[in-house]
């Protein structure tokens, strides 16, 4: 039995600060693990060869600054976790393991705006698909992260705007797949786990304030002040597209006027093109006729470009963020959307705000939801259960 203050159990303190670095960075030298960890160089190699030898970490070698050093991640068969991303339009799935690999990954049609059981129970299937597909042990399972196109209310777990999802009213998510799947569920906003996903795999490496704004079917925003996303008291934190543009204008889904996501998101800004360009148009239709140099297309994409630019300019003049990344198939215009934005940003913003902020594309694509999902997952999970051995102490329910 371990005293508090005592050798053993500043040892096991030591040991779970050690794997924590290593399990949030996916791999870390050992040079890098010390200075995350504020442990000593020597203690730091104590114990990266203590869970080397009990099958805890992996150690390659590596180089850092030009000299040899020695990377430290994860074993590949510690465990797995799970992310399941639900798009408007689409359900995406992908199983990694604690090393930060992505071990499988498939996406198939779906329209969340219809039913929640039917998600479920489709997401449910493709997770046991994958997990059959690998080959790995289900025993392994550490944890789900979940991310839903809308704000999750933090105390309920519900999710927290009727008029996003219609179809999914008094739904807690998280409840509802841990039912399916017997493991923990963690979810969140998709905004938020793009931003994840960009923080731990994509533009945002590196970075510990950015904002990722995705456009699709509505906006939002994921911030991450200070190396964490930040949900406010309610979880409603980045909802950007609620920002008022223009008191006058089209009336949003909120009950609102003038709301920036009225003049970018894709059910507001391809009706505009439509008539000149046929009714089956897509964002990623549009995208590739302005890369192309269609006129009417590059006007619009400019438009929308500037108007996220004025909300981007209000969160520098906010929350001084040094990075703004752009998510979701807009992303893919490149200069086309992100010259606009950052015209925008140079004129609405504070000047020293507007200096120290840069503006790229999204490096993940269509995956940063879902990848955020995986990093959501890593997490949430404790590292005691690693450092003894057993990940859940529940069975898998699905078969």
């Amino acid at each position: 039995m371990e005293t508090p203050g005592s050798q053993s159990s500043l040892h096991r303190a030591n040991l779970e600060r050690v794997v924590r670095a290593v399990r949030l960075a996916g791999s870390l030298t050992q040079a890098e693990i010390a200075r995350t960890t504020g442990l000593s160089a020597a203690t730091v190699s104590n114990i990266v060869r203590e869970l080397k030898e009990g099958g805890t970490v992996e150690v390659t070698p590596t180089s850092a600054g030009g000299r040899r050093a020695r990377s430290v991640s994860l074993s590949g068969d510690a465990g797995i976790v799970i992310g399941v991303d639900f798009g408007h339009t689409h359900l995406r799935v992908a199983v990694g393991n604690l090393a930060h690999q992505v071990l499988a990954e498939e996406a198939e049609p779906l329209d969340v705006d219809a039913s929640s059981a039917q998600g479920f129970d489709r997401a449910e299937q493709l997770v046991s698909r994958l997990i059959e597909a690998t080959g790995v042990d289900r025993s392994k399972i550490a944890g789900v992260g979940l991310g839903v196109p809308g704000p999750i209310d933090l105390e309920s777990g519900t999710l927290g705007s009727s008029a996003i999802l219609p179809g999914w009213i008094g739904t807690r998510p998280a409840e509802e797949l841990r039912g399916r799947l017997g493991v923990p569920v963690h979810v969140d906003n998709d905004a938020n786990l793009g931003a994840l996903g960009e923080m731990v795999w994509g533009s945002g490496r590196g970075v510990r304030d950015l904002a990722y704004i995705k456009v699709a079917s509505g906006v939002g925003a994921g911030l991450v002040i200070n190396g964490r996303i930040y949900r406010g008291p309610g979880g409603t934190a980045g909802e950007i597209g609620h920002i008022t543009l223009d008191e006058s204008g089209p009336v949003c889904r909120c009950g609102n006027r003038g709301c920036l996501e009225t003049f970018t998101a894709a059910r507001y800004v391809l009706p505009l093109l439509r008539p000149s360009h046929g009714p089956e148009l897509t964002v990623e239709g549009m995208v590739r006729l302005a890369r192309d140099g269609d006129p009417g297309c590059r006007r619009v994409i400019a438009d929308v470009g500037r108007h996220i630019g004025s909300g981007v300019a209000n969160l520098c003049n906010l929350l001084n963020p040094s990075r703004v990344v752009l998510g979701g198939d807009l992303a893919e215009a490149g200069e086309l959307v992100l010259g606009p934005i950052r015209e925008s940003v140079g004129r609405y913003a504070i000047p020293s705000a507007a200096r120290q902020l840069t503006v790229l594309p999204g490096a993940l694509g269509g995956r940063a939801e879902v990848l955020g999902a995986l990093a959501l997952a890593l997490s949430e999970m404790g590292d005691s259960t690693l450092l003894d051995g057993t990940l859940t102490s529940a069975t898998p329910a699905f078969t």
